[in-house]
């Protein structure tokens, strides 16, 4: 390999000491802008929708990067297995930009959804190719620090991404929320470009282990990325004389995207086969059981509560900042608390709380109980998410980091997704509010409780 500037400093020096500091300023930037432009746009799209008479559409500029996003983590995993990542990371950036500048300057709603499915064809890429980049150029015994660094950068959006946004679309124009984060990511990736020039192109440099091309990958994940946005749209569906066509069409399109995942995940996933199949499916049944709670979390203490929406807002910062904590907790424990014992804990934890919004719920608690409980399901995702990036690179291979890696992003994705999507009708078929909370909170307790008993599962197999 080239003479080149991928850190070479003692593992003890940590990930914001010698030659690592500039890469791990750069990546952790580039996941908080990714983070900041989704929570982003949930604030201002309500405006946007209105100034470009765009109601119809609404839904799909949710749905749809979720959707690309999909497709981006398989090409680029494929691409980083076969010519490392520094080419996906680049094109995944040059995706992001050119969908944000898109969006930025669309003058009509189709054009600006055009924008948001690029902006997620770029940013599923780019998760897959930065996960890659942390395999090659930093020690295992940094893994735990770096991930949790990424917990931290994904989670802090969170506290500043809706009221910087919501400035932003009152003092100059929503379009700035988009264009405005192009002036950022491209400093961002020059923090990086130094590492990146001097990495391998190919495992082990040698051009004939390269793993081909998987045209049939990409297929499976754009079809698994159309069962999503089919799911989603589902409700809207209408056919004369089918009553029940919304419900078939869901059923259907939770088929044919469990169908369509399983080429994309390793063997055995959604059979929790020990190892590295079980980290991937614990990881997206934790996505799909928190963020499936999450979204109505608000909502019930604006209807149930009759909370102000600022207030009531505060239940997820409570949670998102129990989420960096626990993170920064555990890269510090490193090897002292097992991963088993880290996962374990944590998706008890989310269990734990999300059953005290279904009691809550249920028996008419006070407020104070689902806020204090949703810290605690913050705290275990803190716990649980690093520890499973961790897990995927041990037990991945130099050939199949890619693969892994974008299995994992999709795990996150399409268990989100899913969710959503499915609780949403969950709330819609019930007569009253009550009921519908109680459904939304009961659907997310049995993914909850699933995770905890597959997390025992992810050790106990040698790499795969």
């Amino acid at each position: 390999m080239q003479d080149s500037v991928v850190p070479t400093t003692s593992p003890a020096a940590g990930i914001l000491r010698g030659t690592y500091l500039w890469v791990t300023v750069g990546t952790c930037a580039l996941v908080f802008l990714a983070a900041f432009e989704s929570l982003a746009v949930t604030t201002i799209m309500p405006l946007v929708s209105r100034e470009l008479d765009g109601a119809g559409l609404y839904a799909l500029a949710f749905a749809g990067p979720l959707a690309t996003g999909v497709i981006g983590m398989v090409a680029a995993g494929n691409w980083s297995d076969r010519r490392g990542p520094t080419a996906p990371l680049y094109a995944s950036v040059a995706l992001f930009v050119l969908g944000l500048l898109i969006a930025g300057t669309a003058v009509s709603m189709p054009v600006l959804v055009a924008g948001r499915l690029v902006q997620g064809l770029g940013g599923g890429a780019l998760t897959v190719a930065l996960y890659v980049l942390v395999a090659r150029i930093y020690p295992g015994t940094l893994h735990p620090k770096i991930f949790a660094a990424f917990s931290a950068a994904w989670v802090i959006p969170s506290l500043v991404g809706p009221f910087a946004a919501g400035i932003v679309a009152q003092v100059f124009s929503w379009h700035w929320v988009f264009l405005g984060v192009v002036g950022l990511v491209i400093p961002a990736l020059l923090m990086v470009a130094p590492v990146l020039r001097g990495l391998e192109p190919e495992p082990a440099g040698a051009p004939h282990l390269r793993p081909p091309w998987a045209p049939g990958r990409l297929a499976w994940a754009t079809l698994a990325a159309l069962a999503v946005l089919g799911l989603n749209l589902s409700r809207e569906i209408r056919i004369p004389g089918v009553p029940a066509a919304p419900a078939l069409v869901a059923v259907a399109a939770v088929v044919i995207a469990l169908l369509a995942v399983r080429p994309l995940v390793p063997r055995g996933t959604l059979a929790a086969r020990r190892g590295l199949p079980s980290v991937i499916l614990v990881r997206g049944l934790a996505s799909a059981a928190f963020f499936g709670a999450e979204v109505y979390l608000p909502y019930l203490l604006i209807e149930q509560y009759a909370f102000p929406p600022t207030f009531a807002g505060l239940t997820l910062t409570g949670g998102a900042l129990a989420w960096a904590g626990a993170a920064a907790v555990q890269g510090r424990l490193g090897s002292s608390l097992s991963h088993r014992g880290a996962v374990s804990i944590g998706a008890l934890m989310v269990l734990g709380a999300v059953i005290l919004a279904l009691a809550t719920t249920a028996f008419h608690w006070p407020p104070t109980v689902v806020i204090a409980g949703w810290i605690f399901a913050g705290g275990g995702m803190g716990l649980l998410y690093p520890r499973l990036s961790v897990m995927t690179l041990a037990l991945s291979s130099k050939e199949n980091e890619g693969f892994n890696s974008s299995a994992m992003s999709i795990a996150d994705s399409l268990g989100g997704a899913l969710a959503l999507a499915t609780t949403g009708i969950v709330f819609a078929a019930f007569t009253t509010t009550a009921e519908s909370f109680a459904g939304v909170f009961g659907l997310a307790a049995v993914l909850a409780a699933a995770a905890a008993a597959v997390a025992p599962r992810i050790t106990g197999r040698p790499r795969t």
